[in-house]
């Protein structure tokens, strides 16, 4: 079986559309595709919509509504914890990305050594702003938190039971199920797409949400903060300690003016730089303990076989 969750928030315009493709990826899956829907708080009547016309579906499916809007990743969760397997795939209900690519995932999944699939844009109907703001967020996010995301991001994938259950097993909050994905590594491959134009409505994804889901990722994933404020710090020692120096070379030749002025303002300075370096210290030792409490896998193992006299096992 093909689980396909669908998390749903104010979509009701393309719902309708929507099952009418997923009708067509059942057939082209031999009729073994399960839907999961999963209302994510939504406002509109998306719920009545699904509840009504999911049981005259040909294709299996599962309706979840979730007590209020706690967010995609949050939705896309509780979906995969919901599906039956054994190959998954996440896409948003918009309908901007073409339904023939989740097909694409689940057949090289079931017929290819891949344990995840990411889909990555390569070109996009949006405005031109819109396009440009998504570069620039997503290339600050390939160097401040994973360099290994996709250019452009990912906003659909696929992935095997193993690996869904690893996503479900770490509940990190406030955490990208994205960031998790990347994190873990596993056999991967990219399929590029073109993100089709947004039909009706506008996307929920605001800036604030944006700036939230990078927060997020540096806080999850990465301690450049930490790293940036020792080095910061450090450095302002450094500078400190080589401006004393030139500063009392220049009262012993009497090249400086007003005396008391310079060491005042160095003694700040150095102050400054050693409170940032103390911070950069003591956050080293917070972000470990957080790491720990994380209790994210020392280790995965994707394969393991053992070699007797006999044979392979």
């Amino acid at each position: 079986m093909f689980s396909l969750v669908i998390p749903v928030y104010k979509n009701e315009p393309t719902l309708r559309p929507l099952m009418e493709q997923l009708t067509a990826m059942n057939t082209a899956l031999g009729g073994q595709l399960e839907v999961v829907f999963v209302i994510d708080g939504s406002p509109d009547n998306s719920y009545t919509l699904l509840h009504d016309e999911l049981p005259g579906r040909v294709f299996n499916s599962q309706l979840i509504v979730l007590a209020r809007n706690f967010g995609s990743f949050a939705a896309i969760r509780m979906g995969l914890s919901a599906a039956q397997g054994p190959y998954y795939a996440v896409m948003a209900a918009d309908l901007q990305e073409p339904i023939e690519l989740v097909t694409q995932f689940f057949t090289m999944m079931n017929t290819e050594p891949v344990d995840i699939v990411m889909g990555v844009r390569t070109a996009r109907g949006d405005p031109w702003l819109t396009r440009t703001l998504s570069s620039i967020f997503w290339a600050a996010y390939r160097l401040l938190v994973q360099p290994g995301m996709p250019r452009g991001g990912m906003d659909v994938f696929g992935c095997t039971r193993k690996v869904c259950e690893l996503i479900v097993k770490m509940d990190e909050a406030n955490s990208t199920l994205v960031g998790l994905l990347v994190w873990m590594g596993f056999r991967r491959k990219l399929v590029e797409y073109r993100r089709q134009p947004r039909s009706s409505g506008k996307s929920a994804w605001t800036l604030r949400r944006k700036l939230r889901y990078m927060s997020d990722s540096i806080y999850a994933f990465t301690d450049l903060p930490i790293l940036l404020l020792q080095v910061t710090g450090l450095a302002g020692i450094l500078l400190c300690g080589c401006a004393s120096f030139i500063t009392a070379a220049a009262w012993i030749s009497g090249a400086v003016p007003v005396k008391g002025y310079t060491p005042l303002i160095l003694s700040i300075l150095f102050s400054a730089s050693l409170i940032l370096f103390g911070l950069g210290v003591v956050g080293g030792y917070v972000w470990r303990a957080f790491e720990n409490t994380k209790q994210r896998p020392l280790f995965i193992p994707m394969t393991h076989e053992r070699y007797t006299k006999e044979g392979t096992e």
